[in-house]
């Protein structure tokens, strides 16, 4: 099971690195959340029949006598999908933003500093880390140094930060699946999501920018990329993924998606990096492989007991 759970993650991590060649086309035909208000609720409608046959086998085994049928309660459903939603919604109408001004290798590695962020927040909430995780962070802090900042501070562009931003938004959606997929139906969970992306992205859009159908429909294909495969297929796989899978594998394996969004941009687009770019991304996708090497020795052993309760 772990096997294929991988293989699901690495298919995921394939189609969000090409997804941000989609997103990057997008911005051309509309606002950026009008593009997750389309991208979502066309998630929503590939995934609504999906969920609904997997309720039917459902009741169809427990109507049968099968003991092992998982239930799962409406009030924890309820709950995983508006959270796990609320931070989709939010990390990823700003990393539509971000890529408004930033090319798509560099939006990559900068939205895969979730990698990073993930074990961070472990801490803060589990009191479980490694003094790897800081070593990590400050790599990936001179990386993202090299990769963002041109000609000193002053320089910065202020989409690199927004996508920084998007990046902790992105941690705490991991975080919060990995909380709520043992509880939920995983397909529903994704599906959930969704919803709330669409509902809180439909409101938000006339307010922030001009809402422009003819715009929706010149630019399809971004859209139904986007929803389609990296919405409805990559993050359903994320999360079918991390249920039974050792998260730090699982984390290594996503962050592929950064390798597959440099080279897509480069081979679509015809985008390039900069020799000081490329060596900032390397610095940062080396933190994100060495925060995530596993613990090995009999400290962590002792610590997993610790914090499992396992003897």
């Amino acid at each position: 099971m772990k096997l294929r759970n991988g293989i699901y993650l690495l298919i995921g991590a394939f189609i969000w690195g090409t997804a941000f060649v989609a997103q990057s086309v997008g911005n051309n035909y509309m606002g950026p959340v009008t593009f997750q208000a389309a991208r979502s609720w066309l998630a929503v409608i590939v995934l609504l029949p999906l969920v609904l046959l997997r309720r039917h086998f459902r009741r169809k085994r427990a109507a049968q006598g099968d003991r092992n049928v998982p239930q799962y309660t409406v009030k924890n459903t309820v709950i995983g999908c508006l959270v796990t939603g609320i931070f989709f919604t939010a990390a990823s109408t700003f990393q539509q933003i971000g890529l408004v001004g930033t090319e798509v290798g560099k939006g990559g590695f900068l939205t895969d500093l979730y990698i990073v962020l993930v074990p961070v927040l472990a801490f803060i909430l589990y009191r479980r880390s490694n003094i790897r995780v800081w070593i990590g962070v400050a790599v990936a802090a001179l990386g993202m140094y090299f990769l963002c900042v041109s000609n000193g501070f002053s320089s910065i562009s202020g989409y690199d930060l927004v996508l920084i931003l998007c990046a902790f938004l992105f941690a705490c959606q991991i975080t919060c699946v990995d909380y709520f997929v043992n509880t939920v139906d995983d397909v529903t969970l994704s599906m959930g999501q969704f919803l709330v992306s669409g509902i809180i992205s439909s409101v938000l859009a006339p307010a922030l920018e001009t809402v422009n159908f003819s715009g929706i429909l010149e630019g399809w294909f971004p859209v139904f990329y986007a929803g389609v495969f990296s919405s409805g297929i990559a993050y359903t796989f994320q999360i079918v993924g991390q249920k039974g899978q050792d998260p730090t594998i699982a984390s290594l394996i996503m962050s592929l998606e950064s390798v597959f969004s440099a080279l897509s941009g480069w081979i679509i687009l015809h985008q390039t990096l900069s020799g000081r770019e490329l060596f900032g991304c390397a610095l940062m996708f080396a933190a994100i492989v060495l925060t995530q090497l596993p613990y090995g020795g009999k400290a962590a052993v002792h610590e997993e007991k610790k914090t499992t309760g396992k003897t």
